[in-house]
Parts: structure tokens; sequence; C-alpha cells
């Protein structure tokens, strides 16, 4: 049995299951939920837009679920749960290698941007619908500091991955 390099494999295949990738994962998802988390609780109400309340929207969802729905669970089902494993690992197994099948190759910003926008769909109008919260949460500003909030999400993400990947040859 051959085993392909990373490095060599096709565009459109999905990352190896192993270390390397849960921690290209982590660091990336880290960074962009940082950015995510400064725009929206930091700069945005700063410059007075609204102040986006995420681990809110997970407590919220964990409760509709009759499961835990204390602070602690909110912070941790945002942070990690979602920031650090579920969206790097809608990029990277699902959103991107879908792109690069139908789109091809490309500039890694425009696909980056596009799936940070399926995030703010995912989130803002599915998860909130399944908290039992308003549909787009009735489209007040907070949606729209969201959408900032997932496209800049998906940007850094898919930056990171870059720089990762570009530095390690």
């Amino acid at each position: 049995m051959t085993s392909i390099a990373s490095n060599s494999r096709p565009a459109a295949s999905l990352p190896a299951l192993n270390f390397n990738t849960l921690g290209l994962m982590f660091i990336s998802g880290f960074f962009a939920t940082i950015a995510f988390d400064f725009w929206g609780q930091i700069l945005s109400p700063a410059l007075g837009f609204a102040n986006l309340s995420p681990h809110g929207l997970a407590q919220s969802l964990l409760g509709s679920l009759g499961l835990p729905n204390n602070a602690f669970a909110g912070y941790f089902v945002h942070f990690y749960v979602v920031g650090l494993i579920g969206y790097p690992v809608g990029w990277m197994f699902i959103f991107a290698p879908l792109w690069q099948r139908i789109i091809g190759t490309t500039h890694w910003l425009l696909p980056s941007a596009i799936y940070g926008f399926g995030l703010w769909v995912f989130a803002i109008g599915g998860i909130t619908s399944l908290a039992g919260l308003p549909f787009f949460l009735n489209f007040t500003g907070i949606v729209w500091v969201a959408l900032v909030g997932h496209v800049l999400y998906g940007i850094v993400l898919v930056a990171m991955l870059e720089l990762i990947r570009s530095r390690n040859g």
C-alpha cells in the first residue's frame, strides 16, 4: 500500500485524519474565533454597533435541547465545539473539497468569505430557530454584526491554514 504525501494529493481530496490536521483545525480555529470575538464583543460595540453574544446563542440552543445551559456550557460550545472543531471541520472536510470539485482552483479569499456567509446563514438563520429564537433574530442590528463576524471568521480561518501550509512547504 502506497500513501500519497499531503503536498501531492489531488486538490479535491480530503485532508488526512491525523494529528497534523487536528493541529491545523485548532490553531486556525483559535485565531478565527479570536477575530470573531474581537470584532463582535470589542470593536463593534466601540463603533456603536451591536455587541455579539455567541455564548448566549449556544446557551439557548443547549437549553432548548434540555441540556445544561449555564454560562460555562455556552462558552465551551461556542469556543471549543464550534470555533475550534465544528467550523474548521466544515471548511476542511466539506466546503473546500466541494469548492475544489465544482469551481476548481481559485484564490482562497473568495471561497473563505462565501464560507463565512454560509456560517452566518447556518448560525443566525438555522441555530437561532432551533434554539427557539426569532428567525434571523428579526434582522436586528446584531444580525449584521454577526454577518461581518462570520465572514471575518471564514477569512481568518483560511488565511491561517494557508499561512501554516506555506511555512511547512
